[in-house]
């Protein structure tokens, strides 16, 4: 008898029949057996809406205050889906009970709505499995050392059921979304992308960070650093297909870079949209200046991504660097009133219309010339590279939003993606 956690996002849970298919899904596994944890999300575009009504109840500046009150507005999402879910099961002849995340409790620090688990104590969740019941969990969201309901950020859901995998040692963790895997590329971009067997630990995790939607950054960290086995497969298949077929469906993400997964020298090509550029123009060249400029920017609580100084000219240089959209007008708020009386910088500048496209797979490590090809290929479509960045299996480039499917399109073709790996 495995333990096994079941994660199903918003599509999955988008209405009443959904539900009933996924109880259905979740009930066959129990019933071979198995002990089931399930961690769905909010339905479908309901978090939106509760944050929407937010916004026009309350358009105040972001305050700590007013955070608070949004997690615990957008928490309430998961908790229908909780209920419904286990309501559902129940009606299928299962012992079903549902927990919001500070009762089981899904312990976090304090920074509301990019909370992150600190610990999960998982000892009312092992007595409910042992007396033969299925546990459904809400996913996104924790509780903090003060008693508040915290939340995870978008996709927090993928985050929260990998870590409850992780605490309660299970076999595999499946994510169920709306699409049967992970593909080359975006299917919607490039109708010739290519669904993935496999995929490592490595790529999914630089996949993720530069922009692939499949699963959020922070749950494959998790795994990485727990070894939780991983599969991302479509909830949208028939709930009746036999275990065995569906065990081994979608894509696997797996830590062992071994004979059977598919080795080309590029797996995929993933791209973000929420992406904005500030630079800070005519900096003193001198020591510290990156820390002066960074160090306020995180102070804020604001994520930055790629970085580029240029050289030094008559004692003053440039500094850019991207940042999520969301965080573009309080960043360059944050620069313009803080930051730059202070370091007797020219001026500050921010261009939100940018987007950044990755090429990414560990075949890049034994392999030369692939930046020069990617190069090449933007060139001959008329794209201008704005900024660069790379590591050992991937290289980004940041560039006008405009030509973010054209540039996608041409590096899918130039790196033969579409093509079955041999």
């Amino acid at each position: 008898m495995a333990l096994i956690v079941h994660k199903y996002g918003g599509t999955s849970m988008g209405s009443p029949e959904r539900i009933r298919n996924v109880a259905k899904r979740v009930a066959k596994w129990a019933r071979a057996g198995h002990q089931m944890v399930v961690v769905p999300s909010a339905m479908s575009g309901e978090t939106n809406r509760l944050l929407g009504l937010a916004k026009e109840v309350s358009p105040a500046q972001v305050t700590d205050a007013v955070q608070r009150e949004l997690d615990m507005l957008a928490s309430t999402g998961e908790q229908v889906s909780v209920g419904l879910l286990s309501l559902a099961l129940q009606a299928e002849g299962m012992e079903a009970v549902s927990y919001a995340g500070w009762q089981v409790p899904i312990h976090t620090n304090s920074a509301y709505t990019k909370a992150r688990i600190e610990s999960i104590d998982d000892k009312k969740v092992r007595a409910d499995l042992a007396a033969g019941k299925v546990v459904v969990i809400t996913g996104f969201q924790g509780v903090d050392e003060g008693g508040n309901i915290t939340t995870l950020g978008r996709g927090g859901s993928d985050t929260s059921a990998v870590a409850v995998a992780a605490a309660m040692k299970a076999a595999e963790c499946l994510i169920y979304t709306d699409v049967d895997g992970v593909y080359t590329t975006d299917p919607r971009v490039v109708p010739e992308a290519r669904r993935l067997h496999t995929v490592s630990f490595e790529e999914m995790l630089e996949m993720a960070s530069m922009g692939s939607k499949v699963l959020q950054i922070r749950s494959v960290e998790f795994a990485g650093k727990y070894k939780v086995p991983m599969r991302v497969l479509s909830s949208f298949t028939p709930w009746d297909i036999a275990i065995e077929e569906e065990a081994k469906s979608g894509t696997l993400i797996t830590f062992e870079e071994d004979e059977q997964m598919e080795q080309a020298i590029v797996s995929g090509i993933a791209f973000n949209r929420d992406e904005a550029k500030i630079s800070v123009l005519g900096v003193p060249d001198k020591p510290g200046i990156a820390y002066s400029i960074l160090g306020a920017v995180g102070a804020a609580n604001i994520e930055v991504d790629m970085i580029i100084q240029n050289v030094s000219k008559d004692g003053r240089t440039d500094f850019s660097f991207t940042v999520n959209r969301n965080d573009h007008a309080r960043a360059m708020d944050l620069l313009k009133t803080q930051v730059l009386p202070a370091l007797g910088a020219n001026s500050v500048e921010g261009d939100a219309k940018i987007c950044k496209v990755s090429i990414v797979g560990i075949g890049m490590r034994s392999h030369v010339g692939i930046a020069s090809k990617m190069f090449g290929a933007l060139s001959a479509e008329g794209i201008n590279i704005q900024m660069i960045s790379t590591s050992e299996i991937k290289t980004s480039v940041v560039i006008d939003e405009k030509y973010m499917e054209l540039a996608v399109r041409a590096l899918h073709k130039a790196f033969d993606l579409d093509q079955a790996a041999a």
